[in-house]
């Protein structure tokens, strides 16, 4: 009689699909930075079955309906794994209320902000007062604000030190201001309708004791840090390696370790890619200059071997990476169907073997749009065998005979937008 195919993965583990609640896939507007196939596509080989799509470096960026209609609409047909959406709050529709109802009533996870420059023309720095004024619409909704939290204020540089030097960009973004940004955010979380507040890639271990002491005080702030300050450091990078330069900056070696001891204590609820691509171009790899090269780093398709290879050096299991990379996340977006294992739940899983080797570029085909990553060549703990979504099959390293393959192959696209009810 015919019944459910069964697979037998043997010794294999099988882990909820992650839930990545930062990524840029950039379309509409810039697909060639990366776009919803590729990014997707890259998704699905790393294990990751749900991605939370930023409101910029789209074009237009994501800050009104109109435009939230069109990057659902850019999306259709490209969609290899699940995606969520953030709007974006800046401080032409922070005051409009209706603006923000309609926006969040079409379905965003919540609203993203930055409390400095983003870099990208449409989507401005939001100051103090903007915050204050969309908390409110938010709390009223109970979504979250996401932001980037460093707050600028003057730096004192050497004007002739090296840009190749990646210490002479770290010196551009100093601790101090994520510090005063994260200070700020936890002074007005208690007075603003009771909308939680989500602290965007934590790179300072210095803040990790503010936000330890919010949540003791029953403030509703949450945290995520990144795979890159989890995984790289400052002295480690080499000159003119711009293909590590994301803001805030990766940071020092004991500044590393301490963030793994925030993931062990709490006062880091989840891990995040911030997938961030750029054409090779605007890197400028050639040049090596620090301080012209655009910053973001790309990622979203090592997150599980990358985190699991320095989780195991420290200690931790197979259990931690669920909650920091599937179960937590899940639950601060309110994706109440995805992160865990359990019935009624989608059927999204990562079939993976966490002791065999892999180099990426070699051995792992890279599926994003650029191959350029601080990555490439890194030899990681962790192969991905296959990953399913919703009980379909959307990746597999196997070939017909079992046997892993380089030439990975993905089905579908099987993927849906997943709007907040």
């Amino acid at each position: 009689p015919k019944g459910p195919k069964v697979t037998d993965y043997g010794a294999l583990v099988i882990s909820p699909g992650l839930v990545d609640i930062h990524v840029h896939l950039n379309e509409p507007g810039r697909e060639e930075w990366e776009g919803f196939e590729t990014g997707t596509k890259a998704a699905a080989a790393g294990g990751v079955t749900t991605v939370v799509d930023m409101p910029l470096n789209s074009y237009p960026t994501i800050c009104d309906a109109a435009t939230f209609d069109g990057k659902l609409a850019a999306s259709e047909g490209k969609l290899h794994v699940d995606v969520a959406f953030w709007g974006g709050l800046v401080p032409q529709n922070a005051h409009n209320e209706s603006v923000l109802d309609e926006l969040i009533e079409r379905g965003v996870v919540g609203l993203k902000t930055f409390m400095s420059p983003s870099g990208i023309g449409d989507f401005e720095q939001s100051f103090k007062p903007d915050l204050e004024a969309a908390l409110k619409t938010l709390g009223k909704h109970q979504v979250p604000l996401m932001a980037h939290a460093e707050l600028p204020s003057d730096v004192d540089l050497d004007p002739n030190a090296d840009p190749r030097k990646y210490a002479t960009y770290l010196a551009t973004r100093p601790r101090k201001w994520e510090q005063d940004a994260i200070a700020q955010l936890v002074e007005i979380a208690s007075r603003t309708g009771g909308a939680p507040i989500h602290i965007a890639h934590v790179s300072d271990a210095d803040s990790l004791e503010m936000i330890a002491e919010a949540g003791r005080q029953g403030k509703r702030i949450t945290s995520e840090t990144c795979t890159h300050y989890l995984t790289f450091a400052a002295e480690e990078i080499p000159d003119g390696s711009t293909l590590h330069k994301c803001a805030p900056p990766i940071r020092e070696a004991e500044n590393r370790e301490r963030l793994w001891e925030g993931i062990k204590n709490g006062s880091l609820t989840f891990v995040s890619s911030d997938h961030s691509p750029a054409p090779p171009g605007d890197k400028l790899v050639e040049e090596g200059d620090f301080l012209r090269a655009w910053g973001g780093i790309s990622s979203l398709q090592f997150s599980l071997p990358a985190t699991w290879t320095q989780a195991l050096a420290r200690g931790l299991n197979l259990a931690d990476i669920a909650e920091i990379w599937s179960a937590r996340p899940a639950a601060v977006v309110g994706l109440g169907a995805k992160g865990i294992i359990a019935a009624g739940k989608d059927a999204d899983f990562v079939v993976w073997d966490p002791d065999a080797e892999i180099t990426v570029g070699e051995d792992w085909k890279v599926e994003h749009k650029h191959k350029l990553t601080p990555y490439h060549g890194m030899k990681m703990k962790g192969k991905i065998v296959a990953t399913y979504l919703r009980g379909e099959k959307i990746y597999s390293s196997l070939d017909e005979r079992g046997k892993y393959s380089h030439n990975h192959r993905a089905a579908g696209p099987y993927g849906r937008p997943l709007l907040r009810k």
